[in-house]
């Protein structure tokens, strides 16, 4: 049987990434192993909607600890006491952050949300669960939100 000791999971505040940190928490506590929490400031732009994203990069210390309070306070209070658990923050591109962590913990498994886009969408912005399910050193645990429509190409 395959014991998972250290699971990364990628956090966007999507609905589809928290979705899929209940999943994360669930397999850390079923296995007692650490679980990594990570979130990447994006630090280029793919289309209009991500120029907020750009006021990220402008970040100091303080913005990025309240980050890690964030991402902390995404899991319930009872848990956080039960498993052991580490925050991220990096500034990059999203999957090359995300399997460079992996590899520099030595992560067992990545848990991580999908918006599942397809079509042109997919085309122009392109998946980081696709580029990470295709680099990453472990295997990637894909969610997407339940009831989530799913069109054929």
């Amino acid at each position: 049987m395959i014991k998972l000791k250290k699971i990364l999971c990628p956090i966007d505040f999507s609905a589809c990434s928290i979705h899929a940190l209940s999943y994360a928490i669930d397999l850390s506590i079923k296995n007692k192993a650490s679980l990594y929490l990570i979130y990447v400031m994006e630090t280029h732009v793919n289309d209009a909607r991500d120029i907020l994203k750009q006021i990220d990069l402008l970040l100091d210390d303080t913005q990025i600890d309240n980050l890690k309070i964030r991402l902390i306070s995404l899991i319930p209070d009872n848990i956080q006491k039960s498993i052991t658990i580490e925050t991220i923050v990096v500034k990059g591109i999203p999957y090359v952050e995300i399997v460079k962590t992996s590899k520099d913990k030595q992560i067992d498994l990545i848990v991580m949300g999908t918006h599942g886009r397809t079509g042109l969408e997919h085309i122009l912005i392109g998946s980081v669960a696709q580029r990470v399910i295709q680099k990453a050193p472990c295997p990637v645990f894909s969610i997407r939100l339940p009831r989530q429509i799913f069109s054929m190409p």
